[in-house]
């Protein structure tokens, strides 16, 4: 059922009462939900939850689009990027019913007699509006995923250390069918029991090699737990991350969904040039779109690998573009270092002290700024993606050149985020 413009106006009239209690409005829903259904925490991130992240995040949203109710086209990547996370997840309609109950349930026992009747109502048909619009769409993907709709058993293949804090995880199919085609840039959804909660957790990696019928491959960073972004939240090691470096091995098996995401390289074998804009585990996707590329037959299209980090020791897969630069001339790549160690040398180890900074590069020769046809693909922290974004339309880059992938809660700047992260 759609919203009556009468209820829109009642959405729109609550904005002001969602910037003061949203955040309350949502602690509270996730509180009572996850204590009536236990089993939902291992589609919730635990550590979010923790952090306080996830409530800000879902405040965020419902913010967003009570802002945005009578203009939801303005919602549409946000909603996409959704969509592709719950399928990773395998969220189900019936678990829309419990959210949109506990969600409603909440408001009322916060707002009190503010939430009216009519107020009520106009929030339920906004909620199932919404659910509606993603029930539709990840039906739609789960119909692509040629029979996979539910977590595989895969086996470690092999387990390689990239650098200090980044492993890969080669993962083979124990059924031993081929796998599916991905688009790179994608992730997939690791999920792995977690004695200390006691339930199974699921988290996102990008997939970091080309597509292959036989492996999928993961370079997972380390999380320490240490929010850079928040000094006031509470500091929790990475669940996941952590078991899969330090208790997961070769020859073990993990859950693993079929491949998601809107973040992918568009056109594999394009002459366009193009350009990937790293920092820290960001990489990762740009990695499989580097080597998807460089094994087309579009392998002679002008290629800058950009790529920030903290040391040398950090730094994954540099060897690696080393190799690539000595087969591919067109392979460009450049490195940048904001805390350098006394032994690392300017011009040796990296080429730039202090982090990405795109105005010390060449316009023409480094970011192929006189052809208009240029690609520029970002994958970092939030505040290095939003950077980059702000550099390359000041160079007059237009938006539908630049994509990005966003990780972790809250990774949406001003629009909406997940329902289920």
């Amino acid at each position: 059922m759609s919203l009556s413009p009468e209820q829109i106006q009642i959405i729109k009239a609550t904005v002001p009462v969602l910037q003061q209690h949203g955040n309350t409005i949502t602690t509270v829903f996730y509180k009572n939900m996850l204590t009536a259904h236990p089993e939902l925490n291992s589609i919730f991130n635990t550590a979010n939850q923790v952090n306080g992240h996830q409530p800000r995040a879902l405040a965020g949203a419902l913010f967003a689009y009570a802002s945005n109710i009578d203009n939801l086209g303005a919602l549409g990547p946000a909603v996409e990027l959704m969509c592709h996370k719950h399928a990773s997840l395998y969220i189900q309609p019936d678990q829309y019913k419990i959210v949109g109950k506990f969600l409603l349930e909440a408001m009322g026992e916060v707002l009190g007699d503010a939430l009216t009747p009519d107020i009520l109502d106009a929030w339920a048909t906004a909620y199932w509006q919404l659910a509606n619009l993603m029930i539709g769409r990840e039906a739609d993907l789960y119909k692509q995923s040629e029979g996979w709709t539910d977590f595989r058993d895969f086996r470690i293949a092999k387990k390689v250390p990239e650098s200090s804090e980044i492993t890969s995880f080669y993962l083979e199919p124990v059924d031993g069918k081929p796998l599916p085609q991905f688009r790179p840039g994608q992730y997939i959804s690791v999920q792995v029991f977690v004695p200390e909660l006691k339930y199974p957790q699921a988290r996102q990696y990008s997939l970091s090699d080309k597509p292959r019928s036989d492996y999928y491959r993961i370079s997972v960073k380390r999380e320490a737990g240490l929010n850079t972004e928040d000094p006031n939240a509470i500091s929790k090691p990475g669940y996941v991350s952590n078991i899969l470096h330090a208790n997961i091995n070769e020859g073990d098996v993990i859950k693993v969904s079929h491949p998601y995401g809107d973040f992918y390289l568009s056109e594999a074998e394009s002459p366009n040039p193009i350009v990937l804009i790293a920092a820290g585990v960001g990489l990762t996707p740009l990695t499989s779109i580097l080597n998807t590329i460089l094994s087309s037959n579009a392998a002679d299209r002008k290629i800058h690998f950009i790529h920030g980090a903290r040391s040398t020791a950090v730094r994954a897969f540099k060897n690696d573009v080393i190799a690539l630069k000595a087969k591919y001339p067109n392979l460009h790549a450049t490195y940048f270092t904001s805390h350098p160690t006394a032994e690392e040398k300017e011009g040796v180890d990296y080429d730039y002290a202090g982090r990405v900074d795109l105005s010390k590069l060449d316009a023409s020769k480094d970011l192929f700024l006189d052809n208009k046809q240029t690609e520029y693909y970002i994958c970092g922290p939030e505040r290095f993606m939003t950077s980059m974004r702000k550099a390359l339309h000041g160079a007059s880059v237009n938006e539908d050149r630049i994509k990005l992938e966003l990780f972790g809660t809250g990774g949406v700047p001003a629009s909406l985020y997940f329902w289920f992260t």
